[in-house]
This record gives C-alpha cells, sequence and structure tokens, in this order.
C-alpha cells in the first residue's frame, strides 16, 4: 500500500490539488487548523489551513476552501480532519452542520469521514485517532463508528480525559459501507 506523510511547509494547496495523486489512497488525513465560514473576514467558506505562500495567488492563498476541496478526486475509505469545527456549516443562513466541508469531502469521494463540532486537543486526537485505527485494525468486523465509540471508551476510562472535551468533539460520519442489493422475495 502506498503511504505519504507531507508535513509543514510542504504542506500546501498547490500539492494537495494537483500533485499528490489523492484517489490513491484509502485514507487521507489533514491535521492542520479548521476554519468555519466567515471566521476570516472576507472569506465566506469553511476551508483547512495549510502553508500560505510568500505571495497569495488566486491557486494559492493557503486556505483549501470547501469549493476547492469538492474538486479533489479522492477514492478514499476514510478522511481524518483533525482539526477543529470540521462539522461546521457551510456559512449560508440557515446552513445545517455538515453542509461545509464535510459535504466537500464526501463530494470529493470520501465514504466516511471523521470530523469534529468544536475546538480540539491535539495531543489527544492523536491518541484518540490512533487507538481508533487499531480496534479497527485489531477487529476488522466492528465498523468504524464502533472503533471509535472504543476509542472515546478508552479516554472516558483514562483520568487525564475523562472530561468531554478530549473525547466529544469527534463524529463519524458515513460508514463507507458497499451497497449491496438483496433480492426481491
Amino acid at each position: 500500500m502506498e503511504t505519504s506523510l507531507i508535513l509543514r511547509e510542504r504542506a500546501s494547496e498547490p500539492l494537495v490539488k494537483h500533485t499528490v495523486p489523492l484517489g490513491h489512497y484509502q485514507v487521507v488525513a489533514f491535521a492542520t487548523h479548521g476554519l468555519m465560514a466567515g471566521e476570516i473576514p472576507g472569506f465566506a467558506e469553511p476551508a483547512l489551513l495549510l502553508t500560505p505562500p510568500d505571495q497569495a495567488n488566486p491557486d494559492n492563498d493557503g486556505l483549501l476552501a470547501a469549493s476547492e476541496i469538492a474538486q479533489l478526486k479522492l477514492n478514499a475509505e476514510w478522511v481524518i480532519l483533525s482539526a477543529c469545527n470540521t462539522a461546521a456549516a457551510d456559512g449560508t443562513p440557515g446552513a445545517e452542520g455538515l453542509s461545509g466541508l464535510a459535504k466537500a469531502f464526501f463530494y470529493a469521494g470520501s465514504r466516511a469521514l471523521l470530523v469534529s463540532h468544536w475546538p480540539v486537543a491535539s495531543d489527544t486526537t492523536v491518541t484518540l485517532t490512533t487507538h481508533m485505527f487499531n480496534e479497527a485494525k485489531a477487529n476488522p468486523t466492528i465498523g468504524r463508528a464502533e472503533a471509535h465509540r472504543r476509542a472515546m471508551l478508552a479516554l472516558i476510562n483514562d483520568p487525564n480525559t475523562t472530561h468531554p472535551s478530549y473525547w466529544a468533539p469527534f463524529v463519524v460520519v458515513g460508514e463507507g459501507g458497499t451497497y449491496r442489493p438483496q433480492p426481491i422475495p
């Protein structure tokens, strides 16, 4: 299986949009800052913060916006958005949660997402996602939501991470199952 780890200044908008063959990866994870729509004055859609360029241009302003995410070509079983507020709405009046980044990643080709409802603690998020993937690997039939539940329980049972701010921000959206038509009786 092909793997890549893109860190720090290499994690740029042009690299994500034009260079990395995202469609080749079963799991795509972004560990960065998530911006809600309107959080930056003049920027009306949600985005993931990537490395800002020395000189911004229309193709690279350092923000991977929901509209740009929707144009990506993914074939991911699982997208992990290890960032704050990635389950937030798209910013239109009356918009529902999950209408922003989550919707864009589904449109781009993800079958399941791990998204957050509020700011997250980085160290605990690493523990949560690592435990979740370990559970899924050790028990391949349990599904993503159950692996996530087990990872949350591990944090709840740790005296250092019992507060919901550590284990509750994330939610699994979509199991990514394959549709198998059932015969008509």
